[in-house]
């Protein structure tokens, strides 16, 4: 492998000066003759079964050795680091990370097609010889590609002001221009050993299907901007690229592997009217425990796929099994229990659900504003049952609430802005919410596992007390209307989910015609609106639906958690008339 250095870095990248300079002292140091590219990857790949069969420490240290001088030590270092940093969010962390990533793109660079001034500026006017990439040069370009990645979503956390945002912003179009370039040379490359093409193969199918597929799950207002700075999103094609990264055994394998369980598994159960691919994840997870019995991550997997197909129990023994497996990241911990309080809260098992709660507020750093009105609202649903103690509880953590609200690049965070406004509610209301915790659960979209229809029973019970409740109120405060139409909104969601679907559309027009007269919730409106939409598909009005998602999207702007709804609306919308036009 040529370890000369870099003169001149490629027209595509944007670097922060100190990216280079501090590192500067590692371009002298001579790779070792032994370290081949093929080494290089064996030993990342040894890595990565270390690493998902719960041995940190082996990966790391087998990663340690080589990290200032070959770009595959280099880039597992930081991942390592990178991990760590996301999980603690720990100051100490991120700044650990930020120095290994800068570091990874000095090595990187060491080891990409070197340019010329001349031929720099010559890009601008001819095409460059993809075909005369080394596949040292192919796999660095690659590498440096995922190092930019990460470093962009690093820098969000770094000080969380603007120009981190701008910086991020920056990285991620390098990123991008890489990955194309990355394909570029994929397609026009001869290459000596098939080895080589599969791993640097399986790495550009897991960038460009992953790209492909998160752009095109955002708004189409922000689609259309970044269309004009040169992104594009296919969600087909990033999801045909990364089945094809997955069937191959490259040394990316398990990225295309991740990233197709957390969109079907997560991203597709919280931003999405569907259900994510359940028979993709079952036999991915099938062969993946096979091979990493007790893996954190795989047992977590297994977990978020029962709960997604509402078998709750089993997906309380998994999730038990994956926090359990593991003690070197306690932080890691934190995720299950965030998972098995809602699945607690689902079975309507609200001390239980405290645990977990408690858990998350003593030890988690993520996000303590959200935890202390998440345990509030839990506390309230057994509000009969409290002692006094728990009654002073459930008020000093309404008043954290606003105390611990995030700002990153200078905006707060929607859900924890929610938060600080019905913490605010709590005490207007003389200390009392309507249904919080069923409130929270539908937002997060939680209400698809209504479908087992045990679940849904447990749940639909508690909205008719309520509403029983608010009827015989004889003295109703000023925001009775907002607490009839959210009570009405997560009926109708309860029956929609349990198919009941004309008693569900009464619900959401009955929201719908209280508006004028909602106070605060006024996003109930529109949420009700993209409810009823959903029904009109469903009982074929396929035109009649895609009016009502253009008129909560046009119509409707300033409510709480718009954004989370423009999501889905755009997901439905890019469905709906794809479907019409064919």
């Amino acid at each position: 492998m040529d370890n000369n250095k870099i003169e001149n870095y490629s027209d595509n990248e944007e670097y922060e000066e100190n990216d280079v300079d501090e590192f500067e002292d590692a371009n002298d140091i001579n790779l070792p003759q032994d370290m081949t590219l093929e080494r290089a990857v064996e030993e990342a790949q040894m890595a990565i079964n270390f690493f998902f069969n719960n041995q940190f420490d082996k990966a790391k240290n087998l990663m340690n050795p080589y990290h200032t001088v070959s770009v595959y030590h280099s880039l597992g270092h930081s991942v390592f680091l990178f991990l760590e940093a996301i999980l603690t969010f720990e100051q100490t962390s991120i700044i650990s990370a930020s120095k290994a990533l800068k570091q990874s793109l000095v090595v990187c660079n060491r080891f990409r097609k070197r340019n010329t001034i001349g031929e720099s500026l010559g890009k601008m006017v001819k095409r460059t010889n993809y075909d005369q990439f080394t596949e040292e040069e192919a796999h660095a370009e690659l590498c440096h590609a995922e190092c930019l990645l990460l470093k962009s979503m690093l820098t969000f956390m770094e000080d969380e002001t603007l120009s981190s945002f701008i910086k991020a912003g920056i990285k991620i179009r390098s990123c991008y221009n890489s990955y194309k370039d990355c394909h570029q040379i994929l397609k026009k490359k001869p290459w000596d050993k098939d080895s080589n093409k599969l791993h640097f193969e399986s790495g550009v199918k897991m960038g460009i299907g992953t790209f492909n597929l998160m752009i095109s799950m955002l708004p189409s207002r922000v689609i259309k901007l970044l269309e004009f700075i040169g992104f594009s999103g296919n969600k087909q094609l990033g999801l045909d690229d990364l089945h094809k990264g997955y069937q191959m055994d490259g040394l990316r394998q398990i990225l295309c592997i991740m990233t197709l369980l957390g969109y079907n598994l997560i991203v597709m159960h919280v931003l999405s009217h569907r259900e994510g691919d359940v028979r993709i994840c079952e036999e991915i997870l099938e062969k993946q425990l096979q091979k990493y019995p007790e893996g954190v991550w795989f047992l977590f997997f297994k977990g978020r796929l029962e709960f997604m197909k509402g078998n709750l129990d089993a997906s309380l023994q998994w999730y038990t099994k994956s926090w359990k497996s593991q003690s070197v990241w306690p932080q890691f911990h934190h995720i299950c229990f965030w998972e098995m309080l809602w699945v607690h809260c689902l079975k309507c098992e609200w001390r239980e659900a405290l645990v977990h709660s408690s858990h998350l507020i003593q030890e988690s750093r993520w996000s303590k504003s959200l935890y202390s009105y998440q345990k509030a609202c839990i506390m309230i649903m057994i509000k009969d049952e409290l002692t006094q103690a728990e009654i002073d509880e459930v008020n000093r953590l309404m008043k954290d609430v606003p105390k611990y609200k995030q700002r990153i690049a200078g905006k707060s965070l929607p859900m924890e802005k929610f938060a600080v406004k019905k913490s605010e509610r709590y005490f207007t209301q003389g200390q009392q919410l309507t249904v919080p915790v069923l409130e929270l659960m539908f937002l997060w979209n939680l209400f698809k596992v209504l479908k087992n229809n045990n679940v849904a029973n447990n749940i639909y019970k508690l909205v008719q007390k309520e509403l029983t409740t608010l009827n015989a109120n004889a003295s109703p405060s000023k925001y009775d209307t907002d607490n009839r139409a959210l009570i009405l909104l997560i009926k109708g969601a309860c029956l929609r989910h349990m198919g009941r679907l004309l008693l569900a559309l009464e619900c959401f027009e009955a929201v719908i015609s209280l508006q004028k007269e909602i106070v605060e919730d006024n996003y109930l409106v529109p949420y009700a609106i993209v409810e009823l939409a959903l029904i009109e598909w469903q009982n074929g009005k396929k035109e009649k639906a895609v009016l009502a998602l253009e008129d909560a999207k046009k119509n409707y702007t300033g409510y709480s958690l718009e954004s989370r709804l423009h999501f889905r609306i755009h997901t439905a919308l890019t469905e709906f008339k794809a479907e019409l036009k064919s």
